[in-house]
């Protein structure tokens, strides 16, 4: 990762800095007379804005029907670090998801649609494993989430975004919180900005050490997560949970009930 820290590249406008210098002097008289403790109830959690900018994004995953993307994942599974690439097809509503397997596993197709084939997976894998022919299974089947840490009703740009604002939206509710922005990021051919926020202590409410949302600057969209646990000794890197990148999107396509279907000509159930 190439990441340069943006601490105050940010170019302000005299205008701008004029509106941001009176916004400080209001808060300043508006603080003038009150107790420390009062003075600190009015602060702004440092997770505050980073929220804003992720329910922007979630607010722009919401606004496409559906897209087709490139999506690469690693995920500690138990104990075991998995990682997948795949073609894969999203739609909204009904949220419908069409996966094909790039690496590991090449060929393998896997169909969800929500309300159809009793909500189950339709799976059809490669080799001698496909003679058995279509495999119907549950989302949380144990097959299935030998590989996951997630079902796949939690796939794709919006469910991402849902999951990180429902974190910050529950990490607001406490301190010890550190949010840094960086610049110059890539995420394939994604020129991106990337939030982080990370707690110094492991405590109960907090699921996750560090947290990397990366936000690509054309288009708005976010396009990784990156989650890290707490380092087990100090000063040691902090271990890498979770990673999903979702590259190559393209929004503009129409995607219809056959592109989720078996019997799609261009699958090969």
């Amino acid at each position: 990762m190439s990441v340069k820290q943006n601490h105050v590249s940010q170019k302000i406008s005299r205008r701008g800095f004029s509106v941001m210098a009176c916004l400080a002097g209001a808060s300043l008289a508006a603080n003038r007379g009150l107790s420390a403790d009062e003075r600190a109830s009015n602060a702004e959690h440092p997770l505050m804005p980073a929220l804003r900018h992720a329910k922007s994004c979630l607010g722009k995953a919401q606004e496409m029907k559906g897209y087709e993307c490139s999506f690469s994942k690693k995920e500690v599974v138990g104990n075991e670090l998995i990682s997948q690439t795949m073609n894969m097809k999203v739609r909204h509503e009904p949220f419908s998801v069409y996966m094909y397997f790039m690496e590991p596993s090449k060929g393998r197709e896997v169909i969800f649609v929500e309300g159809k084939n009793d909500n189950k997976l339709q799976v059809h894998e490669t080799g001698l494993a496909a003679l058995i022919g279509t495999l119907t299974l549950s989302p949380e089947d144990s097959r299935v989430m030998a590989e996951n840490r997630y079902p796949i009703t939690k796939a794709g740009l919006k469910k991402m975004l849902e999951s990180v604002v429902l974190q910050w939206e529950e990490e607001t509710k406490y301190a010890e919180t550190e949010v840094k922005y960086f610049e110059d990021a890539k995420v394939g051919d994604y020129k991106c900005r990337v939030i982080e926020s990370s707690h110094p202590q492991p405590r109960k409410q907090f699921k996750f050490h560090m947290t990397r949302l990366w936000i690509d600057e054309k288009t708005g969209l976010a396009v990784r997560v990156q989650q890290f646990g707490f380092p087990k000794k100090k000063d040691a890197k902090p271990p890498m949970l979770e990673d999903y990148a979702f590259t190559a999107i393209k929004p503009e396509v129409r995607l219809s009930d056959r592109d989720f279907d078996v019997n799609n000509p261009s699958y090969n159930y």
